[in-house]
């Protein structure tokens, strides 16, 4: 009889533990709505969320939120996403006045390190036989694009990946030109 009455305190302590635990949260921030990948966020896609602390998530708290307003999306975001630092980054929106460009990118088409949306790159034309540089015996520098990634896909199955880039209207017909041939590089540019 001691024995369960000593069980049943113990029950009752952490049960009382539990409930003042469960009591302890914290104002976070979370998105209201979908935000797309280079979308600037606004104030009105923010919601606020209440969550248990933990020490293995790092979200954004409520009175940071003047912190993320006006920032721009580092990929898409989900509604009821919480945000942290690295769900948004300084800068406008990437594709704002350019043309979008899918490229399919094979490994060795782009650098190992995984691009990130808002990246500066320059997309270089990678023919596969250029007949008219070997006939007259000079190399010609290739020509090239500047562009900023906008969006990323997941890699496939053979580690492709398809690759959205904000492009100069006029340098949107060569470019999807070079991509549909397979012939274009990815090349991250230095940081400045």
């Amino acid at each position: 009889v001691g024995a369960g009455l000593a069980l049943a305190a113990v029950g009752a302590l952490l049960a009382v533990w539990q409930v003042d635990e469960a009591g302890n949260r914290v104002p976070v921030i979370a998105l209201a709505h979908d935000v797309k990948a280079g979308q600037t966020v606004k104030k009105s896609d923010l919601i606020v969320a209440q969550i248990a602390p933990d020490a293995a998530l790092a979200p954004v708290p409520v009175s940071r939120s003047g912190d993320i307003v006006g920032k721009t999306a580092a990929a898409d975001l989900p509604k009821g996403t919480l945000v942290t630092d690295a769900s948004v980054h300084e800068g406008t929106p990437v594709a704002k006045g350019r043309d979008t460009v899918g490229i399919l990118a094979k490994p060795g088409q782009l650098p190992a390190q995984r691009l990130r949306t808002g990246d500066a790159v320059t997309l270089v034309h990678t023919p596969q036989d250029d007949a008219e540089a070997a006939k007259s015996g000079t190399q010609k520098a290739p020509d090239s694009i500047s562009a900023v990634v906008v969006g990323l896909s997941s890699p496939d199955a053979n580690g492709a990946v398809v690759v959205d880039v904000a492009v100069a209207g006029t340098d949107s017909p060569s470019l999807a030109t070079w991509a549909a041939r397979g012939a274009v590089t990815v090349v991250l540019k230095a940081a400045s």
